[in-house]
């Protein structure tokens, strides 16, 4: 490693990956960086841009190793997640100004096909709640199965437990849905969004689905709901547990995986975390980092007061999505489970 990589890499320690990309963005012209944004899932954006709405001042050599580590990296992928188009809309203008925002946001938000359901994916939950609050259930289990698992799990929090049940037994029981279905899922639509229905029937939902979906419901709302789907369909419930990753299954990865989650991971973060972590898990990520970095991290979380349970299993789950962009990526495999695989 050269001696401009290992200045590189002190600074960008101080950077989460989310900022990076920010970063990288508001460097970049507003045509490049609208046709990166255009790739970009909705939840992408919203993180992406509400990181460059709050940015003030970045120092130069800040821009330049974050830009470096970009054109070192360039081969690779990475992926971040929801926000309404108001929201986006007024994020981006605080984050560029009027002028240099407006033309930005009409190549985001009217450049891709953001008909019939993909529309939903840019909705705040409640509204998305709102929308199919007086639907067939059918129809609000292929809505909750085709968002993004965090973005249907707080959709759902928007929901009477029984309806969740219901919702959440009819996501695990799916395995394609019927062209007439979505049809009339379109026909709901219809005043609000414009596209036709898919011709050919759809691959969604399922256990695993409905296992993502309830890894971002807070413990008590997926305890609640896990023992509703096991007392219901004992089957269905065990094929779902078996698919969830939790944040203790962290601790049966090996030290590779470790490893590379950690870099994706800003220290605060980690500090939240960790204060609802196991002490097998503290002592396995404590292993996995710079003796110097481990002893800081306990004085640390020693030092650091209360915490919020919301806010540890927001920081957790963060780092699940960590490691599971990084076994999307193939950087890393695991089973749903934790157990590595071979």
């Amino acid at each position: 490693m050269d001696e401009e990589q290992k200045k590189d890499d002190d600074i960008l320690k101080r950077i989460n990956p989310v900022d990076r990309a920010a970063i990288l963005l508001l460097s970049l012209g507003e045509v490049d960086a609208a046709s990166i944004l255009r790739h970009l899932s909705p939840k992408e954006v919203h993180l992406v841009g509400a990181s460059m709405a709050e940015m003030d001042q970045v120092e130069q050599r800040e821009v330049s190793a974050v830009v470096r580590q970009f054109l070192r990296e360039a081969s690779l992928v990475t992926g971040l997640g929801v926000g309404s188009d108001g929201y986006i809309r007024n994020m981006l203008v605080s984050a560029l100004g009027e002028d240099k925002a407006n033309g930005l946001i009409d190549r985001i938000l009217m450049g891709g096909n953001t008909a019939g359901l993909d529309t939903l994916k840019w909705m705040e939950a409640r509204s998305v709640a709102d929308l199919i609050r007086n639907e067939h259930p059918q129809i609000q289990a292929i809505v909750i199965a085709y968002l993004d698992p965090d973005h249907a799990a707080d959709v759902l929090t928007f929901f009477d437990e029984n309806v969740r049940l219901e919702v959440m037994m009819r996501v695990g029981g799916l395995d394609t849905v019927q062209p007439a279905a979505l049809q009339e899922l379109n026909d709901i639509l219809e005043r609000q969004f414009s596209g036709a229905a898919s011709s050919q029937k759809q691959a969604m939902g399922g256990h695993k689905v409905a296992a993502e979906i309830m890894n971002n419901l807070d413990t008590t709302t997926e305890q609640s709901l896990m023992e509703n789907i096991m007392s219901q369909d004992e089957d269905m419930g065990t094929k779902i547990q078996d698919l969830m990753f939790v944040f203790e299954n962290l601790v049966e990865l090996d030290d590779r995986a470790i490893q590379a989650i950690l870099k994706e991971v800003a220290t605060d973060q980690l500090l939240t975390a960790m204060k609802g972590a196991s002490i097998d898990l503290k002592e396995k990520i404590f292993a996995n980092m710079s003796s110097r970095a481990a002893e800081l991290l306990k004085d640390d979380l020693e030092a650091k007061g209360p915490v919020r349970v919301s806010d540890v299993e927001i920081a957790q789950r963060d780092i699940l999505g960590a490691a599971r962009r990084l076994e999307e990526s193939g950087e890393i495999v695991i089973s749903a489970s934790g157990e590595q695989m071979l």
